[in-house]
Formats: structure tokens, sequence, C-alpha cells
């Protein structure tokens, strides 16, 4: 059986009832696994579950099911409360990573964490599925990132110079509310652009992991870009030029029409 497409877990989030199950177990404490240098969220049972969205017992271990076999959710087999056969806990898987502190970054760690559990993991660890990743971070911008077209207004290609560096200021506004300190230098016309980005929040697991954080990165990068309508733009990612440092290349490859270029 091949690989599921990074969007299948997607459209399985588009249920309310799967999306309130993944977001309340999402927003569970994390801790370490044992043996590991990962962590993963706490774990429920599925009548827990069912008490927190109203359902019954049956439904929930239904959309529960989907969500363990896109690879959304994994399960443990937690000690029983009393005696009895050990309890089976529904759970967000994690990544060997340590949550930041800064509420930027905070939201950034959960998106991440959300974006790599849709990426299937059965045939290859994480940190090799870089094109995994990148797709599984494109379409999550694609469908997060859409306020940044109606704010642009434009869902062509750039016009101008000035028109593109619009559209870049608001890949930055997005890269600020990840917990990214970023500087852009432009040449060739505005043609080419390089955003440097200090200061990630996932520097310590991009050291270790760079294929997975870059992956998803380039991913984000390159779905911001297509819903401002820069598809045909051209992206190169260079992780850690510096030790705090990456550098995303950006190169318009259409001309600017109203500057008289064809």
């Amino acid at each position: 059986m091949g690989r599921p497409d990074a969007g299948d877990g997607l459209d399985l989030l588009r249920s309310d009832v799967r999306r309130n199950l993944y977001d309340h177990l999402a927003d569970l404490p994390v801790q370490e696994v044992e043996g590991s240098q990962s962590l993963r969220h706490s774990g429920l049972s599925a009548q827990e579950l069912a008490d927190v969205v109203g359902l019954h017992l049956t439904t929930v271990r239904f959309h529960l099911d989907q969500l363990v076999a896109a690879g959304l959710l994994t399960t443990i087999q937690a000690p029983p409360s009393g005696a009895g056969r050990p309890r089976k806990l529904y759970a967000v898987p994690g990544v060997a990573m340590t949550p930041p502190s800064d509420p930027h970054a905070l939201q950034a760690y959960a998106a991440l964490s959300e974006i790599v559990a849709t990426v299937d993991t059965r045939d290859e660890p994480l940190e090799q599925s870089p094109a995994a990743l990148e797709l599984s971070g494109r379409e999550w911008a694609r469908d997060h990132v859409s306020r940044l077209a109606v704010r642009i207004g434009q869902h062509a290609p750039a016009p101008t110079p000035g028109a593109w560096l619009g559209k870049i200021g608001a890949v930055l506004d997005l890269l600020v509310g990840w917990g990214h300190a970023p500087e852009i230098r432009t040449s060739s016309g505005a043609h080419e652009v390089d955003i440097l980005l200090r200061d990630c929040p996932f520097i310590a697991l991009a050291r270790d992991s760079p294929q997975m954080v870059c992956g998803v990165h380039r991913g984000l990068l390159r779905g911001a870009l297509d819903a401002l309508g820069e598809e045909s733009a051209e992206l190169d990612l260079q992780p850690l030029i510096d030790h705090r440092t990456c550098r995303a290349h950006l190169t318009v490859t259409t001309p600017f029409p109203d500057r008289g270029e064809s």
C-alpha cells in the first residue's frame, strides 16, 4: 500500500467532530516518551473524549479510528485505574522538541505538531521525509493564510516591484507571528528577495533534524506564496547559514508588466 497523500489528514480535520477531538488532545500537556527524547501530548480514553464532545461512545470511536489510521493520532496502553485490563488512550504524536515559552512560538509549535502529525511515518522516519513534510506544510499554509490574499487584494502575479514587495511584507507578518525575527534584502530590481530567518523558534530541533524543520518551513513559504498568487515564484531555502539564521531566496520568474517589462 502506498503512502497516503498528505492532504488526506487535512481533509479529515475538516469534520467539526474530528477537529474538536484533535484540538482537545493537542491542547493537553506534553510529556516525555519513555525510552526516547521525544515529547507526546497526554492522552484520553474514548469514553473521556465522548464526554468532552457530548457524543455517543461508538460515534467517537469511529472518528478516533479514522484519525489514528491517518496518522493524526496515536494510541497508548495505560495502566488500569484499578483492577482490569490496561486502558487504551488516544494522543497527538509528538516530535523531539521542547515546547517554547513565548506565546508566538507556542502557536508555531502547535501548528508544527499539527503539520508533522499529517505525515505518514510507517515507511520512514520524519527526518527522512522532507518531500512529504513540505507538502503537508504547503497544504496547511494554503488553508490558513487565505486572509493574506484577501488583505493584499491581489490573486495574480504582482504587476510592479512594489506590489511584489507588498506580498513579501504579508509573508513577513506570517513569520513574525511564528516567532521569527525576519529581515529582507532585495536585488535585481526587486526580482530577487532574500528573507533572513533569525531566531527560529525551532532552532534546537533544526540543528538535530534540519530536514524535518526545513521541509515544513519550505512548505509553509511555498503555500503562502501560492495563496498570494505567486505560484511561479522560485524558492530556495538554505538552512543555518550561521548558528541562528536560515535564508529563503525568492525569485520572481514573471515580468512586471506595469513597469514595461515583457
